[in-house]
């Protein structure tokens, strides 16, 4: 917002945003990938939800519902796709029928409030993956 001075969707859409992400400090390690990411976000949710990004989950009828509609947004795989659920749900209170039995019962990154559950967490992550491939290890 500081930088393009603007959350306006249309706007935001309309602009090269690549300039504003590479700037010191740069917004994202590939500054232009996500520059061009946000803006194509941007345009489909202006297109589709006519700017109101918070259609996307106030109007989903059902978990599956939501789970499509986070699907459809560029640069929206799986696992984001599942972490903005557990993000609405967890830190929101979004809550339409059959989510709650989607989410996970562990820990995810849509948990995460604060820098320190964050460097935790992404702790937690590189300890487990390490005793998967100890684990694997051993098996070979």
């Amino acid at each position: 917002k500081e930088r393009a001075r603007t959350l306006d969707s249309k706007k935001l859409a309309k602009m090269d945003l690549a300039p504003l992400f590479a700037e010191k400090p740069a917004i994202h390690r590939f500054p232009g990938a996500m520059a061009e990411r946000v803006r194509l976000l941007c345009a489909f949710v202006e297109q589709r939800y006519d700017g109101d990004a918070a259609r996307i989950w106030r109007d989903a009828a059902s978990g599956d519902d939501l789970k499509a509609r986070l699907g459809e947004l560029p640069g929206f795989g799986e696992m984001k796709v599942r972490t903005v659920m557990t993000l609405l749900a967890r830190q929101f209170g979004v809550d339409p029928p059959g989510l709650a039995a989607m989410l996970p019962d562990h820990q995810t990154l849509g948990d995460v409030r604060t820098a320190e559950e964050l460097a935790s967490y992404q702790a937690g992550k590189r300890a487990a993956k390490a005793a998967r491939r100890a684990a694997a290890a051993d098996k070979s």
